[in-house]
């Protein structure tokens, strides 16, 4: 009988819409501004509100946020909190014991891991259909975004935040292989994201070298290496572009713009080498 029971009560759990939203993490404050009432939000992460780590640009600073502790989320009196896997242990805790609901995201790999948080947040929120616009958006933009059949593919490297290069099986990595690129990392022996060096650029240079740039004209992580003087001797043989740094943080309503500008990029080098 309980067993019975279970099924249609965990059904009548998740059909009670939430009122009063809290995000700790930037990447899910992106997607949840998307797919949720303006007045379900209570709070985003304290990175939305900074203009050098937001996905969401001024939106982000419209939002009232918090910091993590759990004496300001508690003091919000949150009915659902979504949270990510270095989002602080201790606040997880005093949450959990406190009977705080908190729904756990990892960080997507791929796109079809992001879409199917988008879908998970919108079902959270109770606006399932706006998950399946915004993640038909993405689809559309990906596919505008992909390079013509039979194309030639540019290699090309991505710095992140920190001068930190995207290796294989990122987001960002699937992101050059749909619009058009091979990422170069692999033949530097990076398996994992993480740093190179500039004698090894300047040894095998790739076609197109991108960095993250916080702001336009803004000074980047990576400009040390990039702009080096010695890659003037490589300079001929490899486009440099900036590449947003808020683009390489998130995947979500992110991947839009994300496709867009590395396409824009792309046939920006293929005229460059013409």
């Amino acid at each position: 009988m309980a067993a019975a029971l279970a099924t249609p009560m965990a059904a009548l759990a998740r059909a009670v819409v939430p009122r009063r939203v809290v995000s700790l993490n930037p990447c899910l404050d992106a997607i949840l501004v998307q797919v949720a009432d303006r007045a379900q939000i209570t709070a985003l992460s304290h990175y939305s509100a900074d203009p050098s780590s937001t996905s969401i640009g001024a939106l982000g600073r419209s939002f009232p946020i918090t910091y993590e502790t759990a004496e300001e989320i508690v003091a919000l009196r949150p009915d659902l909190v979504l949270a990510a896997g270095y989002t602080e242990a201790a606040t997880r805790a005093a949450l959990k014991r406190l009977n705080i609901r908190v729904e756990m995201f990892g960080v997507p790999s791929t796109v079809e891991q992001s879409c199917r948080q988008i879908a998970r947040i919108a079902d959270l929120v109770g606006h399932p259909e706006r998950g399946s616009t915004l993640i038909a958006r993405v689809n559309a933009a990906l596919a505008a975004a992909a390079p013509p059949m039979g194309a030639p593919r540019l290699t090309a490297l991505v710095f992140e935040s920190g001068g930190l290069v995207s290796a294989a099986g990122t987001l960002v990595d699937e992101l050059l292989t749909r619009t058009g690129f091979t990422n170069a990392a692999g033949r530097y022996g990076l398996r994992q994201t993480g740093p190179l060096s500039l004698e090894q650029l300047l040894a095998d240079p790739p076609q197109v070298l991108l960095a993250g740039e916080p702001a336009p004209g803004a000074p980047t992580w990576a400009d040390r290496g990039i702009h080096h003087p010695a890659l003037a001797s490589v300079g001929p043989r490899m486009y440099r572009a900036a590449f947003p740094q808020h683009l390489t943080f998130c995947g979500g309503p992110v991947l839009i713009e994300a496709a867009a500008v590395l396409s824009r990029i792309r046939q920006n080098a293929m005229r460059a080498r013409a």
